[in-house]
């Protein structure tokens, strides 16, 4: 319920978290497209794998180090309160609700599972990870089939994913979407949020690009 004076609209989520959640979107869709497509697309393949595994590691830190919002300690809720939630219960959130923090966890998770497997899987044609060598034909065959598995768990979940934030924006009557946008979302008017420099995340995402270019690489880019 948004009773007058109660609620305000203001900015909940940081830029980085924003800049994270659709460049892992839009990646996600390019490597399932040349995931199908197969062939010479195996290179943008392998290398928006790579992207995916540097943003992934990226928001472990930023929900560690971040804004109030971003970080896991702020969202990520036990089952009583997931349950409470479900059953529209009243329960105190800003950003993720309770049910949202366990579907953002587990897509992490997923898509991690998928990036670094794509570190050791092959296609028996061209294309291998950097470390599909290093532990052996039968075992790099056996993490490539984790890895095409994964890769339809993370399409169904996606889905589920996307009816999901439909059924909450006509329950809740808020656009989640236009949310993750602009960043800006209706709060209780005295909750109060501290964000952390975007500076931060600048330097943090290029150490973490260097260190994905020194891991896919097997040494120092540079």
């Amino acid at each position: 319920m948004n009773i007058a004076g109660l609620h305000s609209k203001k900015l909940i989520w940081d830029w980085p978290t924003r800049c994270f959640h659709w460049a892992l979107a839009l990646l996600i869709v390019v490597l399932f497209i040349t995931g199908k497509l197969g062939g010479n697309w195996m290179e943008w393949h392998a290398k928006s794998g790579y992207a995916v595994l540097g943003l992934i590691a990226f928001r472990l830190c930023w929900g560690a180090v971040g804004s109030t919002t971003a970080r896991f300690s702020s969202f990520v809720r036990g089952p009583k309160t997931i349950l409470c939630w479900i059953r529209g219960g009243a329960v105190s959130h800003v950003g993720h609700n309770p049910l949202g923090a366990l579907s953002v966890v587990a897509m992490i998770t997923l898509i991690g599972v998928q990036a670094v497997t794509g570190l050791f899987a092959n296609d028996d044609i061209m294309t291998e990870g950097p470390y599909a060598t290093a532990v052996g034909k039968e075992n790099s065959d056996l993490v490539t089939k984790i890895h095409k598995i994964n890769s339809n768990v993370i399409a169904g979940f996606t889905i589920l994913h996307l009816l999901a934030i439909v059924a909450h924006s006509v329950r809740k009557g808020r656009g989640m979407v236009m949310a993750m946008v602009t960043g800006r979302g209706e709060v209780p008017a005295e909750t109060t949020l501290k964000f952390v420099p975007g500076w931060l995340a600048v330097v943090l995402a290029l150490i973490i690009a260097l260190g994905i270019a020194a891991l896919v690489n097997k040494g120092p880019p540079f």
